[in-house]
C-alpha cells in the first residue's frame, strides 16, 4: 500500500490508468478551484475568458461533473468487495440518507440544496475510494496528480508571502475605490496571512494538514527507482514547502494540530524509549514555546477568535436543543444563528466545528452517524495491521486525524477542497484493509 509504484504483477487496463488518473486531478483540482465553502458557491462567478478561466475559482457544479464522470469510470475498474466492517461502510449512506431527511424541513432550502449536493460528492468520494481506488495496482499517477496540484497551492503560497498579498491588496484597493467593500473582505485583504487558492488561511492549514503527510509520502516512497538526492529533494522540497506555508497561514489550530501531528508520528520511530519520550518532551516543549512567542500579540488583543467561536458553538447547541430530532436543515447555520446571535457577536456562515454543526442541522441522528463514521474509522484504521505495519498508509492516517482534530475549530467538511479529498482517502485505506503486513514491501508496492 506504498503509493506509486513503477512495478507491478499484474497488467493495468486503460480504464485503470483513466480512473485513477482521473481522480488524483480532480481532487487536486478541488485544492485548486474548489476552496470556497459550499455555502459561499452562490458568490462563485463562472470565468468568463482564458485567464480568469485559470486564475479564478471555479462553480463547484463543474466539480460535480467531473466526479460524475468518475462514478462512471469507477463502475468499470471497480469490484464491490470490500473487508471493511459493514457497519463502516454503511454508515456514510446511513448519515446521508438522514441529511436528505432533515432537508426536507430546512429554513434555508437553498443553503440546503447546495449542502446536499456536496454531501453526495463526498458520499461518491468515499465509495469510490473503497471499491475503486483501493482495488488498482498501480496509482503512480493518481498521488502524481494530487500531489502536482498541491505543489501549486504551495507555490501560490509562497508568492503571496513574498509580495502577492502586497500586490493584490493594491490592485484591489485600485479597482474598487469607489465600490462597497464587506468588513470581512477588507479584513481578509489587509491581512499578511496566506491562503493560497483557499477561501481564507486556517482552510489552507487544514489542507496542508490532511494531505502534507501523504504527499510527502507518496513522493518519498514512490521515489525508490529515482536517484537519491533527487527523491531525497522532491520530499524535503514538499515537506519544507508545506511547513513554511503552514507557517505563514498564522493558523493557532493548526500549529497545535501539526505539534500534535509530530509527537503521535515520533511514537512510531524505531529508537529507544528513553530516547524518544525525551524527543518527544523536547518537541512539545519546543513547540508550545513557539506557539507562545508568535502569537504573543494575539493573546494580548484577547484572542477575539476564540471568544466568537464560543459564540458560534453556544448557538449551535441551542439550535440543537430546540430542534434534536431533525435540526434546522443541512447547511443552515447562518440562519439559525441569524435569530439568537447577540448584537455584539460576529456574523458566521458556519459552526467552526463540524461535529456541533452536524447536530445543529440535522439533529442526533445526523451527528452521531458523522461521528460514528469518522471517529470510529480513525480509531479502528489505526489499529488495523495495515496502518501499524506500513509507514504510508500511517502517514494517509495522520493527515486524517488531524483533519478530525482540526474539525472541532473549524469547517473543513463544508469545504470541497478538504472534503472531497478526506473521504476519498478515508475510503481508499478502508479498501486496502486486508493487506496486513505486505504493504511496504517492494513486490506489493503501490
Amino acid at each position: 500500500m506504498s503509493p506509486p509504484s513503477l512495478k507491478s504483477p499484474h497488467p493495468e487496463s486503460v480504464w485503470e490508468v483513466l480512473f485513477v488518473a482521473g481522480f488524483g486531478l480532480v481532487l487536486g483540482l478541488s485544492l485548486l478551484k474548489f476552496g470556497n465553502p459550499i455555502v459561499l458557491n452562490d458568490a462563485v462567478v463562472a470565468p468568463q475568458n482564458r485567464i480568469e478561466f485559470i486564475i479564478q475559482a471555479w462553480p463547484v457544479e463543474w466539480g460535480y461533473v467531473l466526479l460524475a464522470g468518475l462514478v462512471g469510470l469507477g463502475l468499470r475498474v471497480g469490484r464491490f468487495q470490500t473487508t471493511a466492517p459493514a457497519w463502516i461502510v454503511a454508515l456514510p449512506a446511513v448519515w446521508f440518507g438522514w441529511q436528505l431527511l432533515a432537508g426536507a424541513q430546512s429554513i434555508r432550502p437553498d443553503l440546503t440544496r447546495a449542502t446536499l449536493l456536496h454531501f453526495g460528492a463526498c458520499l461518491a468520494c468515499f465509495y469510490l475510494g473503497v471499491f475503486a481506488l483501493a482495488k488498482v495496482e498501480r496509482l503512480r499517477l493518481f498521488w502524481f496528480f494530487l500531489g502536482g496540484c498541491l505543489a501549486v497551492v504551495l507555490v501560490q503560497g509562497w508568492q503571496q508571502h513574498f509580495g502577492g498579498l502586497e500586490e493584490t491588496r493594491k490592485y484591489i484597493m485600485e479597482q474598487m475605490a469607489d465600490k462597497p467593500m464587506s468588513p470581512e473582505f477588507l479584513k481578509k485583504i489587509q491581512s499578511n496571512r496566506i491562503f493560497s487558492t483557499l477561501v481564507y488561511p486556517n482552510a489552507l492549514a487544514g489542507v496542508l494538514i490532511l494531505l502534507l503527510p501523504a504527499v510527502v509520502g507518496a513522493a518519498w516512497f514512490g521515489g525508490r527507482e529515482l536517484p537519491p538526492p533527487v527523491r531525497v529533494g522532491l520530499a524535503a522540497g514538499l515537506a519544507g514547502g508545506g511547513l513554511g506555508c503552514l507557517f505563514w497561514t498564522g493558523s493557532k489550530g493548526g500549529w497545535l494540530i501539526a505539534v500534535v501531528m509530530l509527537l503521535v508520528a515520533l511514537g512510531r520511530t524505531p529508537v529507544p524509549r528513553r530516547m524518544k519520550l525525551g524527543v518527544a518532551l523536547a518537541v512539545a516543549v519546543l513547540g508550545l514555546l513557539g506557539f507562545g512567542l508568535r502569537f504573543q500579540g494575539y493573546f494580548a488583543k484577547g484572542a477575539t477568535s476564540v471568544g466568537a467561536r464560543f459564540d458560534y458553538w453556544r448557538a449551535a447547541g441551542k439550535t440543537f436543543v430546540a430542534n434534536p430530532v431533525l435540526g434546522s436543515g443541512p447547511g443552515t447555520f447562518l440562519a439559525a444563528y441569524q435569530k439568537i446571535k447577540p448584537p455584539e457577536a460576529e456574523m458566521a456562515r458556519l459552526a467552526h466545528n463540524d461535529f456541533l454543526q452536524q447536530a445543529s442541522d440535522s439533529g442526533t441522528v445526523g451527528a452521531l452517524a458523522f461521528a460514528a463514521f469518522f471517529f470510529g474509522s480513525v480509531f479502528l484504521l489505526y489499529r488495523n495491521s495495515h496502518v501499524r505495519n506500513s509507514s504510508f498508509a500511517f502517514l494517509v492516517w495522520l493527515g486524517l486525524a488531524g483533519w478530525g482534530l482540526q474539525s472541532f475549530i473549524e469547517f473543513g467538511l463544508y469545504v470541497p477542497a478538504i472534503a472531497w479529498p478526506g473521504f476519498a482517502l478515508l475510503g481508499w485505506l478502508w479498501g486496502n484493509s486486508a493487506r496486513g503486513n505486505q504493504i511496504d514491501t517492494p513486490a506489493a508496492a503501490r
